[in-house]
Formats: C-alpha cells, sequence, structure tokens
C-alpha cells in the first residue's frame, strides 16, 4: 500500500491513525512476502486497518522502490483492536528478521 497520500481518502485514515507507515531495516533472513518472497534490507512498512475493525493487512516495499508487497500472514488479527502496537510489534519481528511474517 503506497504512503498515504493527501488527495486520497488514505490521508485521512492516516490522520485518524488507521494506518501507520515506517521505515526498517530488515534483520538477517528478512521478511517473507506472498508476492516475491523473502527481501532484505532497508525498507517501508505500511500497516493499515482491515474494513472488518479486527485485522490490520502489511505491506512492505525497498524504500524509495514503486513495488508493494504483501507481507505473509496478511492480514493479521490485532490484538485488542490495537493497531499502534501491532504495527511496533511488526516493526520489532522484521528488525530480528528470520522470514518475519505479518503473524
Amino acid at each position: 500500500m503506497p504512503q498515504p497520500d493527501p488527495d486520497r481518502q488514505d490521508f485521512a485514515l492516516a490522520a485518524a491513525g488507521a494506518i501507520y507507515v515506517d521505515e526498517v531495516t530488515a534483520g538477517p533472513g528478512g521478511v517473507m512476502t506472498d508476492d516475491v518472497g523473502v527481501i532484505t534490507g532497508d525498507l517501508t512498512v505500511a500497516v493499515h486497518l482491515s474494513d472488518d475493525g479486527h485485522s490490520a493487512h502489511a505491506t512492505v516495499q525497498y524504500t524509495g522502490a514503486d513495488e508493494w508487497y504483501t507481507l505473509t500472514g496478511s492480514p493479521a488479527p490485532i490484538p485488542d483492536g490495537d493497531l499502534a502496537g501491532y504495527h511496533h510489534s511488526l516493526l520489532d519481528r522484521i528488525r530480528h528478521g528470520r522470514s518475519a511474517e505479518a503473524t
């Protein structure tokens, strides 16, 4: 999922805390994606609340690239509706690498 665009609804969702976007360096073994398998290095991670309000859709891209990839296991359940907590936990898992997934 691209970063929030002020001309689209994504911007309103980001302002409401329904989208989190951060840059992170993946640890050894990187992250597992549905689209291209494992990716490593400097990544941008975007997490947004799914329509059901109980799960998160996580995507990653090489920082500065145009293509976004779905993180394996996405959408993933979010405990207690805490999207921010889920996002920070996901960033920690990505920093550790080992083919990190959304769940």
